[in-house]
């Protein structure tokens, strides 16, 4: 929060409603709340620009707000700069809980506070800052090392463009004792580091922009200066997201004047949040950082409708609103009132709802997933992107499926998202006489199947009575109800339901909040629950856990308020001033609840609870398994155990084995589950059936079999999706794209080589881009395939179960090594011409494959045949290659498909071409006629030339000097 915003957050506080204190420190989220920090002394060595000191204290800010302070409380072992100042710095010299609390004047008395102060080592924390480069859709994280009792404003307001002095140096010392970060992904365990020198005291890193492997941690070497370390920093990175500008001349649009907050927010971007207020609208999209507001263009709304706004979704698509029963829009290209044109009615909605846990991987069978729900008293529409709107269900439909009688009542009450990433609830109103009471159901539809499940949950409440479903991080369908007043849970499946107890009044929250209503519910991902009531009173409890306490005051009761969750997973209070300011302020939850639970005395039943899962989401194909464990270490005699449970399809089975030791009092008990199927997949009658019967998402949970409030993590929730995973392929060792010319071009294949004997040549184009680069091999040259599995994280194995290939042009001029008999066959084994007989209906790639394999080693399946045929199934260890003919070359082009049934429920299949080489192409007989006539021609043509030649020549030498004799006998 910026100095000018904390300035006018305390005017607030301290001119308006009753007094209440509060504590925060430099670091970001209470990160380091201990007795030490550091006043790096390497920056006097170097530029003499503060004294070299000790190790000092770390400062904690304490804050009255109110007329009556007078003094200070600590403890001996803390120390405070000015004791009789409302605003001073603690600092305490002994780990431990503090008791710390104000004395005021009068007869009241402030409340007291135990803050927990650790004596850790970390002392430093790491800063970035993001560089979008959209040209190649790549972000460069710049990050540096800093202090925070000794950094600049800036950088502890999270708006640094670049490290301070004291950074620097701090960054570069740390640098030359081998510090050196990586930002490490959890979702698909990637690894980034620094792609060159420090440059200025900061490191650089380039990561890609993602949308499904948002959550990023930065972590370092273990290396200490000073005997400090740096905290290890988690943090959400998504692509960049824009906010909708704001346009002059546009109006607001708020809720009815005098109501209490309205928040959404992406489901998997915490930072981006939508704030409705009683006199603007407010969107962030940087964890709170910056906010701008929403107006909506004038003429479409009346004034009493711009300020009726009844709740507020926020999609992909835009931000949708709902005023007076009517479903708005407001996206880039403008503000859209939405109806029939949608598929929506044009009127009586009466509440819309998105999703609110964040599962970036979920199997689904079929086409889209929705990202909100629409619903009026008896429909209820689902919205996809891009402004797509199906109705599901009828009112009339639910009493159908339900059994419910023609006679009765039955209407939409509520609709929420559940922890599942496939399903929807329902709360439905039940009555007959519907005078005073009304009977509350819990239906369930998964939207994968389109099944409706009814949930063994009834609840008999009034007729005026209204209930917020509010479903928890689970793998069941746990939820906790709200009503103006109570908090009603529903756990373990709805096998226990209650009224969340108090310690007082009977779980009547209203009493112990001064008459106060229940304004909203906070829910995390480890479990903790916060209740907040309108004058900012809250309660606190973890899911599964039955009575809820009472937190400290932290905010004045007049303030508007409500808590959100940050990017880095860290609670804020965001306030809403009258003059249409948003400032928001980090909340400590840990550290007050466990300030209630010291006075409580209430402790965690056990002492360590471990695990190794470190996903949340698992893929399980055919012939895998999924091992996990989790451990528990108790005090001995309490009687401890893990409780692994599971919701969805029954498709896995389990394997649970149980590890006991005891030692000096305590007790360790290890719980190791396997999961897996034992499915064989050959030659059944329906094999597509089967698979679809056998793979689906099932969601697990494991936590300890009891545990409380002041426990650190709930429970550990997973998937596990049986089924393809669309991230794995194939592909033929040696392949590639590099190692030719990259260019498309035709050839011919003669008609004699085709399997279907068309009536011409087929010319054929050869697409450099989806074949590769072909391997050359003289025609003599067997060749063996060796088909490797990949997935987005590169190579897993060499594939070693049956395959075929075939070529996809047609060609059939090659063959195989190994024969039937030569393979062990002992029936006739399938090939390409008995498959494409028998399904002849189908195309050539549907012809044979996984569903219809049945292999050749038993008597009891095929027929007997000739086994001298070329055997045309490969692996790994067969030793079938593929030959080619001897009297031509040619180019081929393949496609290999695995065959083992039992391998994949992927249809798994690679390209790869071969162009054979060394065998001069046989010429036709026209071509041999014509060119023995020719030759013919020619040898009798020199023949008659060469006889009248040498006739010529015999005439010459023979003749001629005969006559010249004579002449010269004459002459004599």
């Amino acid at each position: 929060m910026s100095a000018q915003g904390v300035a006018v957050l305390l005017s607030w506080l301290s001119c308006c409603g009753s007094a209440v204190w509060r504590y925060s420190t430099n670091s970001p989220n209470y990160h380091i709340f201990s007795t030490r920090s550091t006043e790096t002394s390497v920056f006097s060595e170097r530029f003499q620009v503060m004294e070299e000191a000790p190790s000092t204290l770390s400062k904690i800010k304490l804050e009255y707000e109110g007329t009556l302070f007078s003094e200070w409380s600590v403890p001996a072992t803390c120390s405070v700069k000015n004791k009789s100042s409302p605003k001073t710095e603690l600092r305490c010299s002994s780990p431990g809980v503090q008791t710390i609390r104000p004395i005021v004047t009068g007869p009241d008395s402030e409340e007291e506070r135990n803050l927990s102060v650790d004596s850790s080592h970390i002392c430093f924390l790491w800063y970035y800052k993001v560089i979008n480069f959209f040209h190649n859709l790549t972000q460069v994280a710049v990050i540096w090392i800093y202090d925070p009792e000794n950094a600049d404003p800036n950088e502890l307001l999270w708006n640094a463009n670049e490290p301070s002095l004291n950074s620097i140096i701090l960054t570069k010392q740390l640098a030359t004792l081998g510090q050196k970060p990586g930002i490490y992904t959890t979702l698909r365990r990637r690894i980034y580091l620094p792609y060159d020198k420090m440059k200025n005291g900061t490191w650089h890193i380039l990561i890609p922009m993602t949308t499904d492997d948002v959550l990023k941690e930065i972590k370092g070497n273990q290396v200490a200066f000073q005997d400090c370390f740096i905290a290890d920093f988690l943090f959400l990175l998504t692509f960049p997201l824009l906010t909708i500008p704001e346009i002059p001349g546009f109006l607001p649009i708020s809720s009815p004047h005098g109501s209490q907050l309205i928040a959404a927010w992406a489901d998997c971007v915490p930072s981006s949040v939508v704030v409705v207020a009683d006199m603007e609208t407010f969107q962030t999209n940087d964890s709170f950082r910056t906010w701008t507001r929403i107006r909506v263009p004038p003429n479409i709304l009346t004034e009493d409708e711009r300020h009726s706004v009844s709740d507020v979704s926020l999609s992909r698509d835009g931000i949708f609103f709902l005023i007076n029963g009517i479903l708005y829009i407001k996206s880039f290209t403008g503000f859209k009132r939405l109806g029939i044109s949608e598929n929506l009615p044009d009127s009586g909605i009466i509440g819309i709802t998105t999703r609110k846990w964040c599962w970036v991987k979920y199997l689904l069978k079929a086409k889209r997933r929705s990202s909100m729900a629409i619903w009026t008293e008896n429909e209820v529409y689902l919205g996809y992107t891009f402004l797509k709107f199906v109705k599901i269900i009828t009112t009339e439909k639910l009493k159908n499926l339900l059994n419910i009688s023609s006679a009765a009542t039955l209407t939409i009450h509520n609709v929420e998202y559940p922890g599942h990433p496939l399903e929807l609830a329902l709360l439905l109103n039940y009555c007959t006489a519907c005078n005073i009471n009304k009977t509350i159901y819990v239906v369930i539809y998964n939207e994968d199947t389109e099944q409706w499940v009814y949930q063994d949950f009834a609840l008999d409440v009034s007729t005026d009575s209204f209930l917020t479903p509010h479903f928890i991080y689970a793998a069941l369908p746990d939820l906790i109800l709200r009503d103006k007043h109570r908090i009603y849970y529903c756990y373990h499946n709805f096998t226990e339901t209650g009224v969340l107890q108090t310690p007082t009044e009977f779980g009547n929250l209203s009493r112990l909040s001064h008459n106060s209503i229940i304004h909203d519910i906070f829910i995390d991902y480890y479990g903790n629950v916060v209740v907040k009531m309108e004058n900012n009173i809250m309660f606190y409890f973890k899911i599964n856990i039955r009575a809820a306490i009472k937190l400290h005051l932290w905010t004045n009761s007049t303030m508007k308020s409500l808590i959100l969750l940050s990017s880095s997973a860290q609670i804020y209070l965001i306030y809403v001033f009258e003059n249409g300011t948003v400032q928001p302020r980090e909340y400590p939850l840990k550290l007050e609840s466990q300030s209630v639970h010291f006075t409580t005395k209430e402790k965690c039943p056990y002492m360590a609870f471990h695990n190794n899962i470190l996903s949340v989401f698992y893929f399980l194909d055919k012939g895998q398994n999924l091992s996990i464990w989790a451990q528990i270490v108790y005090p001995e005699n309490v009687g401890l155990y893990i409780v692994v449970e599971s919701y969805g399809p029954n498709i896995l089975q389990e394997k649970e084995q149980v590890h006991y030791e005891i030692a000096l009092g305590y007790c360790t008990k290890t719980t190791t589950v396997t999961f897996f199927q034992n499915i064989n997949y050959e030659a059944v009658d329906d094999y597509f059936k089967l698979q679809d019967q056998n793979t689906g998402l099932r969601l697990v949970q494991v936590r300890p079999s009891e545990y409380g409030r002041a426990c650190p993590i709930a429970q550990k929730v997973f998937q596990i999706a049986v089924g393809c995973d669309s991230t794995k392929y194939i592909a033929v060792k040696g392949f590639n794209k590099k190692d030719c010319l990259q260019h498309d071009f035709f050839y011919v294949i003669e008609k004699s080589y085709l399997r279907n004997q068309p009536s011409k040549n087929l010319r054929v184009k050869y697409n450099w881009k989806k074949y590769g680069c072909p391997l050359r091999l003289d025609f003599g040259e067997k060749f063996h395939p060796l088909v490797q599995l990949y997935n987005d994280n590169g190579y897993v194995e060499d594939v070693e179960v049956n395959f075929i290939v075939w070529e996809i042009h047609g060609r059939k001029d090659y063959s195989f090594n190994n024969t039937m008999k030569k393979s062990g066959c002992l029936n006739e084994a399938q090939t390409w011409k008995s498959m494409t007989k028998l399904n002849q209906h189908l195309p050539l790639e549907e012809a044979w494959g996984p569903e219809n394999y049945k292999h050749c080693f038993s008597y009891a399946i095929g027929k007997p045949g000739d086994l001298n045929q070329p055997y045309e199934i490969i692996n790994k260890s067969n030793y079938n290659h593929l030959i080619w003919p001897g009297d031509h070359s040619g180019m081929y082009v393949f496609r290999v498909k695995i065959l083992d049934p039992n391998y994949s429920f992927c249809n798994l299949t690679a390209i790869f071409a071969i162009e054979t080489f060394g065998m001069i192409p046989s010429p036709s007989g026209y071509l041999v006629a014509a060119f023995l006539f020719v030759l013919m021609l020619l040898f009798f043509s020199i023949l008659v030339l060469s006889y009248f030649h040498y006739m010529r020549i015999y005439k010459q030498y023979l003749y001629e000097p005969i006559n010249r004799y004579d002449r010269k006998q004459k002459n004599n």
